[in-house]
């Protein structure tokens, strides 16, 4: 492939509205204005992109807890010590608010010395004790925050743990405990923090504060069981208002290349050195790694030019290209305590924040990933799987901060093509379809937020919408813009509506995470890119629907097919729209043409295509169908043919619980058109209705199956 990062598997563009950015008269951006309006609320989540602000949102939050609402002391808990300094003191007042933000040094425990189970348990100890004597709860407090105690304090996730497990939950009431990248939190009984925070909302005496980057809510283990998040306000700020709202990023390219034997005889087609770049290379215990990480570095650096040492000052390697520009290379592989303290004290410099000479690029192996940054970035590397669909969002926040002169960002996920003389090959083809899922999810994430209404004669436009020329017609497929949201509105005919409060809050909120679920399912993935005698329904309908059910039990079965529905249009349409922006299709077309248009164009053109938007429509587009078209182009024919061979040799025709949901949609067929399906009908989807019928009658006559 001779020019790899042509083939994006998505290409968005935004309108630089510098929204995003603006300030109001207290100093806040767009989502720490939006958060700050719901600083009453006692359990505040806020699912918002990197780069948005959420550290200074909870800095106006927590002053208004301290200083308005009674509340004794506020705790930040963040999950490694760098971000500690996110925390540092801010002057608020400066730019309109009422008060500053202080954290006195030794109450910043992320910057102190000591264990995590250790002195600095205790230190937390000492500054509860000190609020209790100082700060009466419910007591007057001066703007200035001088009452005579330390209000608040930063530790991280592993100290704040082992702290409430030496002295329980009780001794934090009216407190403020906020949870920086919540996405560390699990509802998995295993994980430690997870059920800490159920014990404080069991309690009900203490505040909380959740903000994550990642907002749906995990991969496979939920951040929060459905009945927890419920108790929570939510305030989402998606990562396509943020680069709508931006002031120079126009362009965000999301892709993945395949190399061949070892990725470091690949990296230099995919590493351009004019880009800043942060490349994360594969874990020592992945199979993609040489288990020689120095070595790895040291053959990156030899392929980016010639070696000149390293920069006394920094620990910054120096590095001549064949053009004759001096690369600076920061190394923080190296495990050497001295040569990495310094090269990361380096690249925190508040001094060089805003050089862009300062560093050109940084390799990491697990570092730099979140709550680290570097304005410059314009290519997140990364080499291997990453399991976690979460870390992949917060690696390509790395590239999403808005910086003079930047105007396109990229990510690549750099991945071993499967190959027949692996013993492995099986795995191989797990990690590609893995990265395809992560690829179709950040797609999701990147899009305008839907908002979808059942099409209706009576329907009117709604205020805040823009229809576009014309305006609102109750004749046609209506696209409506919000400006201010960057919500898009869509009429589908057919559409079911959410009856429930609990209904409706999945369908505006949570709709990313069935679709998590349901790209990251293996059989979904296999059976929606290489079974040609698939029927979309199969996915669209039966596997969406278990995937629902499963869940979110608690809902009604009116209420668990609202959801799937809006789940499934969500997905279809953004992959249509991107269909008609590549001209290309799964079948054929050129899916490597990549129009530097909106997303938004797509779902214009895709709409005004069809004579009627309904959701039979949508159930009979294969959300894989434009992934498939981009492998097929970016894979050798070779590869392909081998990945294929594997995915056949495990294909499963029908399997029992697939079986009693298309009997089950047959009855609903029989109760609409007066008859059961039938096994010749032409419709693809009767026939496969009819086929699930007839594969429990015969289970019945089996002896095999209760029914």
């Amino acid at each position: 492939m001779s020019a790899p990062d042509s083939i994006p598997s998505v290409s968005v563009s935004y309108a630089q509205t510098g929204a995003s950015m603006r300030a109001n008269s207290m100093g806040m951006r767009a989502m720490q204005e939006r958060a700050y309006q719901k600083r009453g609320e006692q359990y505040l989540l806020i699912k918002s992109p990197p780069a948005s602000g959420k550290s200074r949102a909870l800095m106006f939050i927590a002053l208004d807890k301290l200083h308005k609402q009674g509340l004794k002391q506020a705790i930040i808990v963040v999950p490694e010590k760098s971000i500690g300094s996110s925390f540092h003191d801010e002057p608020l007042a400066a730019a309109g608010f009422w008060a500053d933000w202080k954290v006195e040094p030794r109450w910043n425990l992320c910057d102190s010395p000591g264990t995590e189970d250790g002195g600095k348990v205790e230190a937390l100890k000492k500054f509860l004790e000190a609020g209790n004597a100082g700060v009466p709860a419910g007591s007057p407090k001066k703007p200035d925050g001088d009452v005579g105690a330390p209000r608040t304090l930063v530790c991280t996730h592993a100290t704040f743990r082992f702290a409430v497990e030496r002295f329980g939950v009780e001794v934090f009431d009216d407190r403020l405990i906020a949870v920086d990248e919540f996405h560390h939190v699990s509802a998995s009984p295993d994980n430690r923090l997870g059920d800490h925070i159920r014990q404080f909302m069991a309690r009900g005496k203490a505040h909380l504060v959740a903000m994550t980057g990642s907002y749906f809510r995990g991969d496979a283990e939920a951040v929060l069981h459905p009945d927890d998040e419920s108790k929570f306000e939510t305030v989402t700020y998606t990562y396509y208002e943020q680069l709508n709202g931006y002031q120079y990023l126009k362009q965000l390219d999301i892709g993945y290349v395949f190399y061949a034997a070892a990725y470091s005889d690949k990296i230099i087609d995919v590493l351009n050195p004019k880009e800043k770049t942060i490349l994360h290379i594969p874990n020592v215990n992945s199979k993609e790694s040489t288990k020689d990480k120095i070595r790895e570095v040291e053959h990156i650096i030899e392929e980016l030019g010639e070696w000149l040492g390293t920069d006394p000052k920094t620990g910054f390697h120096l590095v001549k290209t064949a053009d004759g520009a001096i690369l600076r290379v920061a190394d923080l592989v190296d495990d050497e305590p001295a040569k990495r303290d310094k090269v990361s004290a380096a690249l925190k410099d508040p001094a060089q924040k805003n050089n862009r000479d300062h560093i050109d690029i940084i390799i990491a192996l697990g570092m730099a990933k979140e709550g680290f940054d570097w304005i410059w970035c314009e290519h997140a590397l990364t080499v291997g799987y990453r399991s976690s669909l979460t870390e992949i969002v917060q690696i390509i926040g790395r590239a999403t901060r808005d910086a003079p002169g930047k105007t396109r960002a990229r990510f690549t996920n750099l991945i071993a093509e499967p190959d027949a003389t692996e013993s492995a090959v099986t795995e191989a083809v797990n990690d590609t379809l893995k990265a395809i899922a992560a690829s179709l999810l950040m797609e999701q994430v990147l899009a305008p937020r839907f908002e979808f209404r059942p099409k209706n004669p009576t329907n009117a436009a709604t205020p805040g919408f823009d229809y576009g020329p014309g305006g609102y017609d109750p004749s046609k497929n209506n696209v409506g813009v919000n400006p201010e949201t960057g919500r898009i509105q869509l009429e589908i005919k057919g559409l079911a509506e959410p009856k429930s409060h609990e209904a409706e809050r999945i369908c505006r909120e949570d709709l990313n995470e069935l679709i998590t679920a349901f790209v990251q399912d293996k059989t979904t993935i296999e059976r929606g890119m290489f079974d040609t005698e698939l029927v979309p329904e199969e996915l669209t309908q039966v596997r969406m629907g278990k995937i629902v059910k499963e869940k979110f039990p608690g809902l009604g079965e009116e209420d668990q097919e609202a959801v799937r529905q809006h789940a499934i249009a969500a997905l279809n349409i953004v992959q249509t729209a991107k269909q008609e922006l590549l001209g290309g299709s799964a079948t054929g077309g050129t899916a490597a043409a990549t129009p530097n248009t909106s997303l938004l164009d797509g779902v214009r053109k895709y709409a005004l295509s069809v004579t009627e938007l309904d959701i039979d429509l949508i159930d009979r587009i294969n959300p894989f169908g434009e992934a498939y078209a981009i492998l097929a182009k970016s894979m050798t024919p070779e590869r392909l043919k081998i990945v294929m061979e594997v995915i056949a040799a495990r294909r499963v025709n029908l399997t029992l619980d697939e079986a009693r949901d298309l009997a089950k949609r047959g009855l609903k067929f029989k109760h609409e058109k007066g008859r059961l399906p039938s096994l010749t009908a032409a419709d693809p989807w009767e026939k496969r209705m009819a086929e699930g019928i007839a594969f429990l009658q015969r289970k019945v006559k089996e002896g095999g199956s209760n029914g």
